[in-house]
């Protein structure tokens, strides 16, 4: 990795393979926040990974720098039946190498997130943001994100 600023230009955004998947657990656990229910990389991850791979309405897509995965975003195209039977684009998992922040990798992955939901018919785009994240709160509200809705989750 160059020690210059990266050039978002210069990411490439592809599907995740499986030799990107030691990377992108390391990627999604590198914070306080994420590391402890992410754990570390192993064949629950594997399993996960498998099931994006298999479903035709989920991708885990990696940014790209110079070679090196330097960012992360799973896209989840779910059909409704609300809004006049619109499919929303949800995004989760949204993690950009620490070393990188600040730079416009984070936009331009949110960017193809949202080409790719328009090229799937998206009519809405959403996501969640654990409350303890102020910083990534205010990069959604940058992109025009608004804080709509309270989120409720339950363990099962």
């Amino acid at each position: 990795m160059p020690d210059s600023p990266a050039d978002p230009a210069r990411v490439a955004f592809r599907p995740a393979v499986r030799d990107d998947l030691a990377r992108v657990v390391e990627l999604i656990a590198d914070d306080a926040v994420a590391a402890a229910r992410t754990g570390s990389f192993g064949p629950a991850h594997v399993a996960g990974f498998e099931a994006i791979e298999a479903s035709g309405n989920d991708e885990l897509v990696v940014a790209e720098l110079d070679g090196e995965v330097v960012g992360v975003m799973q896209l989840t195209f779910v059909p409704g039946i609300s809004r006049n039977g619109a499919t929303r684009l949800l995004v989760e998992a949204v993690r950009v190498d620490a070393r990188l922040r600040g730079r416009g990798l984070g936009r331009a992955l949110m960017e193809h997130a949202h080409s790719r939901g328009r090229e799937r018919g998206c009519a809405l785009a959403q996501l969640t943001s654990d409350k303890q994240r102020p910083e990534a709160h205010r990069f959604y509200r940058s992109l025009g994100y608004a804080q709509s809705h309270e989120g409720f989750k339950l363990p099962l």
